[in-house]
């Protein structure tokens, strides 16, 4: 979603610089919006809640899916023992009417089963879906109130591709890049033990290596 919206985006900034030379003369800011995405610690929050989600509705579907196998192996049985001739017709048919009912019941709960299915795929994919647009909102939000503040007329993503995949912008020289000011903005309200997938511990000892070299 967030690669159609760069596209897009980066189309729409491509026709607008070969409209004229008015923008040209404009002041312009860069934005790596990828970086500023993937190094959110809302986004990072927001996944985590989303594979919880994920691995419980996991956990209940393979409960269901117990219960299925569950009620085959009794329907096994059922069938075998409607064919034991050591008892009277009469217990063979109610045997008979037992396995048919606990067929009709499988027949239901494979339909509940994929139907579940179904929706927790929706489910999933609408939560996702909600989450990358609040957050394009609030970094959309942020780059805007950094933009006024610079007197940008424009902020281009470096990050956008073509519809081929390949880099719009070729070359930046990260002159009125806000990047990291967008992202330190964003990052400011993290709670203390949000964890920065971009932080790496320092071991202690490699400090003291360093220092001998």
């Amino acid at each position: 979603m967030m690669n159609l919206l760069q596209r897009l985006v980066a189309g729409m900034i491509l026709m607008s610089l070969l409209s004229g030379s008015a923008l040209a003369q404009s002041k312009m800011a860069t934005v790596d919006l990828r970086k500023v995405f993937d190094g959110y610690w809302k986004k990072k929050q927001a996944e985590a809640a989303l594979k919880d989600r994920q691995t419980d509705m996991e956990k209940e579907d393979r409960n269901m899916v117990d219960d299925y196998k569950k009620a085959k192996e009794e329907y096994q049985s059922l069938l075998v023992s409607a064919n034991d001739q050591a008892v009277s017709s009469q217990e063979r048919d109610k045997r008979k009417t037992a396995a048919e009912e606990k067929l009709r019941r499988m027949k239901e709960m494979e339909d509940s089963i994929a139907q579940y299915e179904r929706q927790a795929r929706t489910t999933i994919g609408e939560q996702s879906q909600r989450m990358r647009s609040n957050i394009l909102a609030e970094i959309r939000n942020v780059v805007n109130a950094k933009a006024k503040a610079g007197s940008f007329s424009l902020v281009i993503d470096t990050a956008a591709e073509s519809i081929n995949s390949t880099p719009v912008f070729l070359y930046s020289s990260n002159e009125n890049d806000i990047t990291d000011a967008v992202l330190q903005q964003l990052n400011a309200t993290a709670p203390a033990d949000a964890v920065k997938a971009d932080e790496t511990p320092v071991n202690k000892d490699d400090k003291k290596k360093d220092g001998k070299k």
